[in-house]
């Protein structure tokens, strides 16, 4: 039995190299998880109900976010934006997110967000939380 060709070995060695840089690339394409920022708590809670409107809202992540692309908004059961449109990001806290509230109003209200981490990832999101009519 005679041995393949040279030419043969290039061809097949050339043919596995780029399927292993393909695989690589399909590999390091896959994002890692808690490569993100998430959110670890916030005032008011997710679903809470309260008997009075806070002055602010705050959302505290789990990594530092970067200032001019992180947003958050508060929005009325009608669609209607109602903070001060100040979002903050913490000083003293980096991982920190707030936002002024401009009514008092009982009702269904969302926080909505969007925040870059300084890993560079985004990430949209929102809750809900009520406030009861006081008697």
């Amino acid at each position: 039995m005679r041995a393949p060709a040279p030419s043969s070995y290039a061809s097949r060695w050339r043919g596995g190299a780029l399927a292993v840089t393909l695989l690589a690339g399909l590999l390091g394409a896959v994002p890692r998880v808690g490569a993100h920022a998430f959110l670890v708590r916030s005032v008011p809670a997710h679903r809470a109900v309260l008997g009075q409107m806070p002055e602010r809202i705050q959302l505290w992540f789990n990594e530092r976010l970067e200032p001019a692309y992180s947003t958050v908004s508060i929005w009325n059961e009608v669609g209607a934006q109602v903070d001060a449109r100040d979002t903050t990001v913490g000083l003293d806290d980096p991982r920190r997110l707030s936002v002024t509230v401009e009514t008092r109003q009982p009702g269904l209200y969302t926080v909505k967000y969007r925040v870059l981490s300084v890993d560079g990832h985004v990430v949209d999101n929102f809750f809900t939380f009520t406030v009861k009519a006081s008697r």
